[in-house]
């Protein structure tokens, strides 16, 4: 795997030293997956992510974390490296991030060091319960509702495409509270699987297994202090926590790019053909040539976009946007090229770059779909132009 662009400016030692670790342990000590066993192997690998520490990323250090706060550039470092191994060793570290995101940002004290701790530990699993069946990218069409009553919400509705939905152990969750119309009128809330009225109602199987679920909420009771935040904040408290991970999501779709790559050039190399090997081939070498050249053009997007949130301290809409976008249609390309140079065996299931074709196509649909990426990045040009 190049790891050469940690020599830029935009890392530091610190982030050497934390890519070299995780790249070490992913590939001696990372778990045997039964990807036929997403759940129980989504189980294991948060466990032995805790044990070895990197879960400790995803948290500030004063619940245990192992910076005094999130760290943009460390979590790409993390999920590129994983990415790189294995898609859903990158989900499972992911997921303890994102799903707690909002925790972090706008939790009480006493939430903040109730589920926080666990996660860094790898104890729980986390989910993030934002898409409905009906609002994906429309997050203002939200239906799910959450009712008022004296000291506690009374919320009904549904939630789908949940990640982690079935096995997590505490779930942040978006509801429509009515302050206001559209996003303005959403809040957010810590629930857990074992409350009355939470409900299971359907596992959904995708084309990258991954532990998915839709989730049911009927008359579901949730004191008042598990919101997230004031009433109405909700959306703000959603967006923030994903301009703090839609990097990193980028840099999953690299360290995916990055392992298609080597597995391209090392095929290409020994593959025999017509007496020369593939890789003798112009047409092969100018492929070649794209895929490296697509897969460093979104990692430094990617660096600027975590660089300028983590040390410059200002907002990264547009950035990590643009970042997201490119890394993701990139690095399709680029598994696709891969998956091309393979031939029949390309197809094969069981062979990575099969797997790799698999795992992209997910990436450039959640967490914002590229068409979606595409208006931040317009409007934020707009509203910069005046």
């Amino acid at each position: 795997m190049d790891r050469s662009i940690l020599e830029l400016p935009f890392y530091g030692p610190e982030h050497r030293a934390l890519s070299d670790a995780i790249y070490d342990w992913a590939a001696t000590a990372m778990p045997v997956i039964d990807h036929h066993d997403t759940d129980n192997a989504c189980r294991r690998l948060v466990a032995e992510l805790g044990k070895a520490g990197f879960l400790r990323y995803c948290v500030p250090a004063r619940f245990g974390g192992a910076l005094e706060e999130l760290d943009s550039r460390s979590l790409c470092i993390a999920r590129e490296t994983l990415a790189y191994h294995d898609g859903l060793a990158d989900f499972a570290f992911a997921m303890q991030g994102l799903g707690t995101g909002a925790i972090t940002l706008a939790g009480n004290p006493e939430l903040q060091q109730h589920v926080l701790p666990k996660v860094a530990s790898g104890e729980w699993i986390a989910a993030f319960a934002l898409t409905e069946p009906d609002a994906g990218s429309d997050v203002g069409a939200m239906a799910c509702e959450a009712r008022l009553e004296g000291d506690h919400y009374v919320i009904n509705g549904e939630k789908t495409w949940i990640s982690n939905g079935g096995i997590a152990d505490v779930y942040c969750l978006f509801a429509r509270t009515g302050e206001a119309p559209g996003t303005r009128g959403i809040s957010a809330f810590v629930v857990y699987p074992d409350m009355p009225g939470f409900e299971i109602a359907e596992r959904l199987d995708v084309i990258a297994p991954h532990p998915l679920a839709r989730l049911r909420f009927t008359d579901m009771k949730v004191p008042l202090a598990n919101r997230l935040g004031a009433p109405g904040e909700g959306f703000k408290v959603a967006m923030r926590t994903l301009d703090i991970f839609r990097a990193s999501v980028a840099a999953a779709a690299i360290g995916f790019a990055r392992r298609a790559l080597d597995e391209g050039l090392a095929h290409a190399r020994t593959r025999p053909m017509f007496g020369h090997t593939l890789a003798d081939f112009q047409i092969t070498q100018a492929k070649l040539g794209d895929m490296a050249t697509d897969i460093e053009a979104a990692a430094l997007l990617t660096a600027r976009a975590a660089y300028k949130r983590d040390v410059q301290r200002q907002p990264t809409t547009r950035e990590a946007a643009m970042a997201k976008m490119t890394a993701t249609e990139n690095a399709q390309r680029v598994i696709d090229a891969a998956v091309q140079m393979h031939g029949g065996q390309g197809v094969r299931v069981g062979v990575k770059v099969e797997s790799l074709y698999r795992e992209i196509r997910a990436l450039r649909i959640y967490e914002g779909a590229t068409e979606v990426q595409k208006l931040i990045v317009a409007r934020e040009l707009l509203k910069n132009a005046g």
